[in-house]
């Protein structure tokens, strides 16, 4: 057992250091993989003085030193599962509305991460010429425009129509993407129901009553991020949400996979979801 943990934690550095050659030691969240390697290292040292002393170590103290990693081992799995299922989104379902999170923008240049999502969005804009695409994103560090300015201007020059486009600034997170994203949507609609009830008054139609209707959105994100954009998204109304699941870099996904699992677990916690 020993050995197995030694061989996981030199495995975990070997990963650390392709993801700092890769894309850098900035790379967000990439000392996980430091710290992991760190308890791997000290679980191997305590199974090897285990293996020694196994006779003077009470079965209880044994039992909790097992089921702690072990419990945490559980729900890691489970929570990736749920991920790599999700993953699955294909959104062939037309939406009223599709969202597209934003990722960073290196100076007013689209990032990797998000040319892949706003690929995914262009092909579903070639496909549903009559849904809205609320472009999600506020202006970050290093980013000389918003978010959903680079994406709006990614998407105009390839094709799609101005009025097919709304952008939203405001947010920093997926939880602010999908509120302030809601918002927009709710605004968009108050103002296509008064053009219509003004146009049948001129025309003397009675416009009947605005009911309570079901809108569906669409999310369009990273394959790894649409389990808790989905889960954020049910949270706060958007219950009729389908994903739809873009590519991402296949050298950083492991380490993407893994960071969503916390980030998962803390919007839970926090009640996001």
């Amino acid at each position: 057992m020993a050995v197995f943990f030694w061989i996981l934690s030199v495995l975990c550095l070997i990963y650390y250091g392709v993801i700092v050659i890769y894309s850098g030691v900035e790379t967000a969240f990439s000392l996980v993989w430091v710290v992991m390697a760190l308890c791997l290292a000290a679980m191997a040292g305590l199974a090897g003085i285990y293996t020694r002393v196994r006779e003077r170590v009470p079965l209880c103290v044994a039992v909790s030193a097992v089921t702690v990693p072990a419990a945490f081992f559980v729900i890691f799995v489970i929570v990736e599962v749920l991920i790599g299922l999700s993953s699955l989104s294909s959104g062939k379902q037309s939406a009223d509305y599709v969202i597209v999170l934003g990722a960073q923008v290196h100076g007013d240049r689209v990032s990797r991460t998000l040319e892949y999502r706003l690929e995914k969005a262009l092909v579903y804009a070639e496909l549903h010429s009559n849904t809205i695409f609320v472009l999600s994103g506020g202006k970050g560090p290093g980013e000389d425009i918003s978010e959903a300015e680079a994406m709006y201007r990614y998407l105009s020059e390839r094709g799609v129509p101005e009025y097919q486009l709304i952008k939203e600034e405001q947010s920093r997170s997926t939880y602010e993407n999908l509120v302030y994203s809601k918002l927009a949507i709710i605004e968009r609609e108050k103002e296509r129901r008064g053009f219509i009830r003004r146009v049948m008054a001129e025309a003397g139609y009675l416009m009947p009553p605005d009911e309570e209707t079901v809108i569906h959105v669409a999310i369009v994100t990273s394959n790894f991020h649409v389990f808790r954009s989905k889960g954020i998204a049910r949270k706060i109304g958007l219950t009729d949400n389908s994903g739809i699941a873009a590519r991402s870099d296949p050298v950083l996904f492991l380490h993407f996979c893994v960071r969503e699992c916390f980030a998962i677990l803390k919007d839970k916690f926090m009640g996001n979801m």
